[in-house]
């Protein structure tokens, strides 16, 4: 075997070889691909096939749409029969709906049918219980092997050598970089390693010393005898029912996703270990565990309860806890991994190859992939117990409803405030994000009036608190913990030099200054979105949403990695909790408590006694409302809290959670990364450009347009209880031009409101397609609250 290569890539399924191929297209030819058996024989051999394109991620969604487009293409016996999904419930068909909406904003021609369209299209099924259903007829199915081998020829063509049989050992690290792979036919020094091990990719992990949060779970179908003679049949859903079809010749493929799943672990100490001899193989039938799938099966197709099996597939699927690819470089450099496909992998295999291509010789991909990237993982998730405990859940309840505002319940609670007792006390709803809890909101601060619950789905959720608490910061004052916001430390005298390459703003400025910036890549996207407070000449304290911490830190060490920049970056979330005091009277709970002067200018900072605790407080806000967020040590934080409660009492206090504060920043136009902004939408266009500084160096610069053809604009609905919430479709002049970012309802404007990319500015009218309706809208100044 050849001794060196550029690019090694472990695996050899649809995975590797849809990366393999897509690097040779980028004009990659040291190429070498490393497949422990034969082509296809990890989890690929035994994948159902189905191709769906619409998720709700719309960058995913993109990405299988690419798929579709390639397999077109491919000798893989790709047939385009379409797909059709039903509704069961009521409450299915309001979801469907929603679906539809947002399949317009990425053009596909999902649509609705009735229910004798569907049989007439599916004969096999009875339609007794179905409320409605989607038609998409660019679906599909495809061979999955066949399509291995067609990415495997492709990317032999381009250059690319495969070698099967070839067991990797060991990967070789030196200095935070992979710099070569041992395997059982020599070794190979390479720059850059692709782990596209699927089920083994944790174990492939380990050997780099990274960990890859995937668990092996195990998935069953069945193909039944042939029974029919029905020709092109599309693939059927009834998620309610948790059962899938395809066709297969003349019988048909069935699978589903039970309630009682079953992870595959394999040993005692290592929960997600693959025997090593565990090649073209499946598992045993687990008949029990199917019941529920298959007497659900022939309620929606009563053939099922006499027809033969002439195949049972019970196979390990590689599954995230969040049912989300795991793609991306991780804390290695040149370690990238492209796994956990969650039995999606097929339809998403294309784009996947395609995205870590553009990933691995471009530097970044195309698209907005934060969340299917492997920094999306916090430190939480190095543990095997909390990974099997969400992956789990997540199996379990793949085929729910997922309303706004879903909150999972496995592995909680984990992390937690100072205050957590005192909130809990106090009648606090959690959600948790990035294994925090976070108050939603207090059932104590709840009101009889129901005049202001949304109709449809924005209206589950619902508490009369919120616009109790809404209103209390307009009025009085809210105290809010926010002590999950992730917390960065710039240090060292690299550390101001680094920051002003890294972004946009000016924030190597005087000491105390807080500087809201963006930091950008290479096209002018926006990678990150943080305030910067400048503690001292060579410490600065970051400050970025409570999800986004690992993102940003990795961004962070990764640009300091390419500029060779000594900083020392550190995530200092845990150290420190944060209390945001926000509202008119603000100042008057605050001044009781300090001796020190509250004097100092918006988006400045102080240090501060509050009560008998050091206090750093930053006047910045993002409810619009004058105030401050106090940061302390953690084991003060307690103490902070309490003395704020109990000062503020006198002046009418109210504490408030997480719902409120959005509602609030919706009013006032307060953007949020991963929504409103992205790795694909550049400050210019999200109304930012007050923080880019043109006139200093800075990544991403030059390939800014200070006057682009859209921007995010707010518009107000002309239905106040029309919520859109993500995703839905905006219609210009009868056509339909961007999606909606986020959106919700202002308690303080009374209006509902939501933000979308337009090339249209104040005054134009829209309309947003709301739960399958058009609802006019018009496009407003911001801040709409002043």
């Amino acid at each position: 075997m050849s001794d060196s290569a550029r690019i090694v890539i472990i695996g050899g399924g649809v995975g590797g070889t849809s990366v393999a191929y897509h690097l040779t297209q980028l004009g990659e030819r040291d190429v070498v691909l490393l497949e422990r058996d034969e082509l296809t024989s990890g989890s690929t051999f035994h994948s159902a096939g189905l191709v769906g394109q619409l998720r709700a991620d719309p960058t995913l969604t993109r990405m299988n749409q690419y798929s579709v487009e390639l397999y077109r293409t491919l000798d893989a016996g790709w047939t385009e029969c379409g797909g059709i999904k039903l509704a069961s419930t009521p409450e299915r068909m309001a979801e469907i709906r929603r679906q539809i909406g947002w399949a317009r904003t990425f053009g596909l021609p999902l649509e609705e049918i009735s229910v004798a369209e569907a049989v007439e299209s599916f004969p096999l099924m009875d339609p007794e219980g179905v409320v409605g259903a989607a038609y998409l007829p660019t679906d599909g199915q495809v061979d999955p092997s066949q399509l291995c081998y067609a990415l495997a020829a492709r990317a032999r063509e381009g250059g690319a050598t495969l070698r099967t049989r070839t067991r990797v050992l060991g990967i070789k690290v030196a200095n935070g970089r992979v710099t070569g792979v041992s395997t059982d036919q020599g070794d190979i020094d390479c720059e850059i390693v692709v782990n596209c091990g699927g089920m083994f990719a944790a174990e492939i992990g380990r050997m780099a010393g990274v960990r890859i949060p995937i668990v092996p779970m195990s998935h069953q179908y069945v193909v039944t005898d042939a029974f029919h003679d029905h020709t092109g049949l599309p693939t059927l859903r009834d998620p309610d029912l948790l059962v899938y079809y395809r066709q297969e010749v003349r019988g048909l493929v069935m699978g589903g996703y039970e309630r009682t799943c079953a992870p595959w672990t394999a040993t005692h100490n290592a929960f997600d270990a693959v025997p090593p001899d565990f090649n073209g193989r499946l598992l045993a039938e687990d008949w029990p565990r199917f019941e529920e799938i298959t007497e659900n099966s022939r309620i929606r197709v009563p053939a099922m309860a006499d027809v033969g099996l002439r195949k049972v597939i019970n196979g390990p699927e590689a599954f995230t806890p969040d049912n989300e690819f795991c793609l991306g470089e991780t804390e290695v450099g040149g370690f990238f991994v492209a796994a956990g496909f969650c039995a999606h992998g097929i339809a998403g295999a294309g784009g996947i190859g395609r995205i870590m291509a553009e990933w691995i010789v471009e530097g970044e991909p195309s698209m907005d992939v934060w969340h299917m990237d492997i920094r999306r993982f916090g430190r939480q998730y190095r543990s095997p117990s909390y990974t099997i405990k969400r992956a789990v859940e997540n199996y379990e309840t793949y085929y729910d409803i997922r309303y706004p505002g879903h909150e999972r319940s496995a592995g909680r609670p984990l992390r937690v405030s100072p205050a957590y007792g005192w909130h809990a006390g106090h009648g606090a709803v959690f959600g948790e994000k990035s294994g925090w809890e976070r108050v939603n909101y207090y059932t104590a601060n709840e009101t009889s009036g129901e005049d202001e619950r949304p109709d449809g789905w924005a209206g589950r959720p619902w508490s009369s608190a919120i616009g109790a608490e809404h209103r209390a910061t307009r009025t009085t004052a809210a105290l809010f913990d926010e002590s999950s916001f992730a917390k960065i430390e710039v240090t060292g005298p690299d550390a101001a030099a680094l920051l002003e390459w890294v972004c946009d703003n000016r924030v190597a400025r005087q000491t105390g200054a807080v500087t809201y910036t963006q930091a950008l890549n290479r096209r002018g996207g926006i990678e990150c979105d943080f305030t910067v407070t400048r503690r001292g000449e060579q410490e600065f304290l970051i400050v970025t949403g409570t999800a986004f911490g690992s993102h940003d830190l990795g961004w962070l060490r990764k640009q300091a990695a390419l500029t060779g920049s000594t900083a020392r970056i550190a995530d200092v979330t845990g150290q420190y909790a944060c209390f945001a005091l926000w509202g008119p009277r603000a100042r008057d709970v605050l001044a009781g408590l300090t001796p020190e002067p509250l004097d100092f200018p918006f988006m400045s900072s102080r240090e501060l006694t509050v009560g008998d605790v050091p206090v750093l407080a930053l006047r910045v806000t993002f409810v619009g409302e004058h105030g401050w967020e106090l940061y302390c040590s953690s084991e003060y934080g307690l103490a902070l809290w309490q003395a704020l409660w109990r000062a503020g009492e006198p002046h009418g206090l109210v504490a408030g959670g997480y719902r409120a504060i959005d509602s609030l920043r919706l009013e006032k136009g307060y953007r949020v990364w991963g929504a409103d902004l992205g790795a694909e939408t550049t400050p210019y266009e999200a109304g930012l450009g007050f923080c880019v500084k043109p006139d200093k160096e800075f990544l991403g610069r030059d390939a800014l347009d200070p006057a682009p053809e859209r921007r995010l604009r707010c518009v107000t609905l002309e239905d106040p209880k029309a919520i859109a919430l993500g995703n839905e479709p905006v219609r210009l002049d009868g056509r339909t031009v961007a999606r909606v970012t986020s959106g919700g309802y202002g308690y303080t404007a009374r209006r509902s409101i939501a933000y979308a990319y337009l090339p249209a500015g104040p005054g134009a009218t829209v309309e947003i397609e709301v739960e399958g309706a058009w609802v006019p809208g018009t496009v407003v100044k911001e801040p709409l609250v002043p």
